[in-house]
């Protein structure tokens, strides 16, 4: 019964918002007492889940007056459902996502960053040993250095997908541990939001990983993720000391392979000693020797091709698995990776990616986007994330102009939308 109700108001809901609303004076004259029992019926039925719920929490050491306080007028948020099942269609190419995240914009923030929390950041490289560049660049990708952390309160979205959907037992010690750090007292349940499956602040830590491994480091008594960067940038060095961070050590680096020389069941996980890769001809990508600085022959890596042999190859290392622990994607830890390079002042990969539309970067997402809302679309803001609407107006376009509707905003379509404007210059 309790799913049934979950069901039909997400029908409720899906045709409330297909259903223009008539309103005059204020009042509605479009609602119904049927959608109204069905909502009715929606929030009885996920207040008889919260109550089910109640002895478990208190079993994991939330207080029965915790519980109550925090769940006696919560109301359920299906959208995070909706997110929980969406499967998108639209598969990002490695160069999409790279030239998305590390890109000159993010790369001048971040050299701002690093001078503006200089203090803070040398205390923390010393603390954990971890370096202000590795810091600042999970900073960066995970909420362009605070800018963006999520809007979603977290017991609201933690407490619908407890109830429903898939992955209810690992949203429910989400949920539970959001409670217990609001009883300790170290954030106001207003501070609480985040993401829609609960990761929050300015490096975005789920409530779980907050109470392992969060820090107190400005020494006010809280550990606060969302207010104190001191905290934040600490409690993520902790996060990748904990995970396997070696002081010293790279992350990895790009590296050539004799021609000829086969990957196949090569990978992150599958690591040799460098004097194995040695023997076999690899070199740096600059073709400067692969063992340097704190590196021996013993070193242990892995031949990472995240684009096939025909793009470029890394060598990684343990500090490699620690980032990619943040978020189990290679891309995603590449991303990291890179963007530390970056602000240490180190260029772009040497091998192109084996594309013939090459990525493009937040701000050349802008121009894309504003190009197509001169054209009409209904695309939202012009704020460089290219999402569905997005990518079905830029199909439209291709289609128009002769080209494969890939839905790409890429260099090509880019360059395409750059020539019209040109000639309606001149024109």
């Amino acid at each position: 019964m309790r799913r049934l109700a979950f069901i039909l108001a997400s029908v409720f809901l899906a045709m409330t918002q297909a259903k223009a609303e008539l309103i005059i004076n204020g009042q509605s004259l479009s609602s119904s007492p049927s959608s109204f029992n069905i909502a009715s019926a929606s929030q009885n039925s996920f207040q008889q889940c919260l109550a089910n719920l109640r002895a478990q929490a208190m079993s994991s050491g939330v207080t029965g007056s915790t519980y109550d306080r925090y769940t006696q007028n919560l109301t359920p948020d299906y959208s995070v459902i909706e997110k929980l099942n969406y499967q998108p269609e639209f598969s990002t190419p490695i160069w999409d996502y790279l030239s998305g995240l590390v890109d000159e914009e993010r790369v001048q923030k971040g050299r701002q960053m690093l001078l503006q929390h200089r203090d803070v950041l040398n205390r923390v490289q010393a603390a954990y040993g971890v370096p202000a560049e590795t810091v600042v660049a999970v900073w960066g990708v995970e909420s362009n250095f605070g800018d963006i952390s999520g809007k979603y309160p977290l017991l609201q979205a933690l407490g619908t997908l407890s109830c429903e959907g898939r992955r209810q037992s690992f949203f429910r010690g989400e949920f539970f541990t959001t409670m217990r750090i609001l009883q300790r007292g170290d954030l106001t349940e207003q501070q609480m939001k985040g993401s829609w499956a609960g990761a929050f602040g300015h490096t975005q830590f789920m409530p779980s990983t907050y109470e392992e491994l969060a820090v107190d480091f400005d020494g006010d008594g809280r550990r606060d993720l969302v207010s104190s960067t001191a905290d934040a940038l600490a409690s993520t060095a902790n996060f990748l000391k904990k995970r396997g961070w070696q002081t010293g050590m790279p992350w990895g680096f790009e590296v050539k392979v004799p021609e000829g020389m086969s990957i196949s069941g090569e990978s992150r996980r599958n690591k040799k000693s460098l004097d194995s890769w040695v023997n076999r001809g690899l070199t740096r990508a600059d073709g400067s020797a692969i063992i340097q600085g704190n590196l021996s022959e013993s070193s242990q890596a892995g031949l990472m091709s995240p684009a096939g042999a025909n793009g470029p190859l890394f060598l990684v290392f343990k500090n490699f698995d620690a980032i990619y622990s943040y978020n189990a994607a290679e891309s995603y830890a590449l991303a990291i990776a890179h963007l530390s390079d970056r602000l240490q002042g180190n260029g772009a990969f040497v091998q192109a990616w084996p594309t013939d539309d090459a990525g493009t970067s937040r701000a050349e997402r802008r121009e894309i986007q504003n190009f197509l809302l001169k054209r009409g679309y209904d695309i939202g803001d012009a704020d460089g994330l290219i999402g569905d609407k997005t990518r079905q107006a830029i199909r439209q376009e291709q289609i128009k102009l002769g080209l494969s509707p890939t839905g790409r905003a890429g260099q090509q379509i880019l360059r395409t939308f750059r020539d019209a404007n040109a000639k309606k210059i001149l024109q």
